[in-house]
């Protein structure tokens, strides 16, 4: 009898932590097959420390290739392109078609609204994680060697300015702030900076609590990080952006880190979704069209207990995907998704501190960074060998 074939759509959180248990714990008669379009996994807890210059590139980066020979699965690096749920197989553009007894996606999201803006050259997008860095290196130094002549040319006390805005107004976007201007201000560069936040909503770092909010605020004012809330940006410029009331802001670089929208493969699957565009899930995170699929992390949505699309989630839902795959195809017991009302929430500030907040106690301290660093490196490792960790 053939073995049947589970099948990872993606390799976020929760579809990683699959791949590591199989490792240890092979579910007999059956094979494993992960299917990617990156050859590396991106951990997000580390990338705005990596950008900060807190991390070497490579500890925040899972090479797929050596997780997934360590637990006997086939890779595959290929663009899905559909399913067909009557045979039971994933479709892509440029590889043959996949048979599954049980499939897992979790593709992650993209940022709300940035194809709008696809086109402008100021653009970057802060996914897919894999590569904004490059992305953002690449604008950067293109806008810096652009302002070398103009700064030659000026003053002394005058000097070109190279003028960030982060749309979006979440913890990724105060990070992303605060460790890019860490890393602006080791750089010996002829010109100056400025970074500003804008947001539709009315304060940054939504989801924390209102102490909370108001620390975090004067840290960016402490800092000079501008904020405008309340303003949605509607159109995206060579050299600006501007929102819906009319302001316009001048602007070299455009990061744009808004709330999760569902990536375009979704669409493609011919499943029941949210309002949004997630795939709907069971509280067994099984598809509410076929109960042979699972959607987790950013990709699907509990209809009964919707969560914030937050990579802590994606975490907790793993040793549930692990027991229902199991579970599943073995005709066992079932376990559910719940997911917590609070958590420990940790923000990197870019200074060697970071900020804590647990329950009513809120904290910005060196032993605070200490403690992300520790968890962040004690996750990701679990999925990284020796030589890549040092490499």
């Amino acid at each position: 009898m053939a073995n049947k074939s589970i099948v990872l759509l993606g390799i976020g959180h929760t579809n990683a932590h699959v791949i590591r248990q199989w490792e240890k714990h092979p579910i007999e008669g059956c094979d494993l097959t992960c299917i990617s379009n990156f050859p590396t996994a991106t951990y997000s807890g580390m990338l705005p420390g990596t950008l900060g210059g807190q991390f070497r590139d490579n500890e925040m980066r899972i090479e797929l290739s050596a997780l997934c020979d360590r637990a006997g699965a086939k890779l595959i690096l290929a663009d899905t392109n559909g399913l067909d749920l009557e045979t039971g197989t994933v479709k892509f553009q440029d590889h043959d078609d996949l048979a599954f007894d049980a499939l897992s996606i979790g593709v992650g999201s993209m940022p709300a609204g940035w194809q709008t803006h696809a086109d402008i050259e100021t653009l970057v997008p802060i996914k897919p994680m894999q590569t904004f860095l490059a992305r953002l290196e690449k604008r950067m130094d293109s806008v810096m060697d652009s302002a070398k002549p103009a700064a030659a040319q000026g003053s002394l006390d005058k000097p070109s300015i190279i003028r960030v805005v982060i749309v979006g107004g979440g913890v990724a976007s105060v990070e992303i702030a605060l460790c890019l201007q860490q890393q602006l201000a080791k750089q010996d560069q002829p010109c100056g900076f400025s970074i500003e936040i804008i947001t539709s909503s009315d304060n940054v770092a939504d989801g924390m609590k209102s102490q909370s909010v108001r620390r975090i605020e004067q840290i960016l004012r402490s800092r000079g990080i501008l904020v405008t809330t309340g303003r949605r940006v509607t159109v995206v410029g060579n050299h600006f952006v501007e929102t819906e009331s009319g302001q316009r802001h001048e602007a070299d670089v455009v990061i744009w880190a808004t709330g999760a929208s569902d990536p375009k493969v979704l669409s493609k699957l011919g499943l029941q979704t949210d309002d949004r565009g997630f795939i709907a899930t069971s509280p067994t995170l099984q598809s509410l069209t076929d109960a042979r699929i699972f959607a987790v992390g950013d990709s699907g949505t509990v209809l009964e207990s919707p969560a914030p699309k937050a990579g802590v989630y994606a975490v907790r839902q793993s040793p549930i995907l692990w027991n229902n795959l199991k579970a599943f195809l073995s005709g066992g017991s079932m376990e559910t998704f719940r997911p917590q009302s609070d958590f420990l929430k940790l923000l990197n500030t870019g200074d060697g501190k970071a900020f804590l907040e647990y329950g009513p106690f809120s904290f910005h301290a060196r032993w605070c960074w200490l403690l992300k660093t520790w968890i962040d490196k004690r996750f990701v490792s679990d999925f990284q060998t020796d030589y890549e960790a040092i490499r």
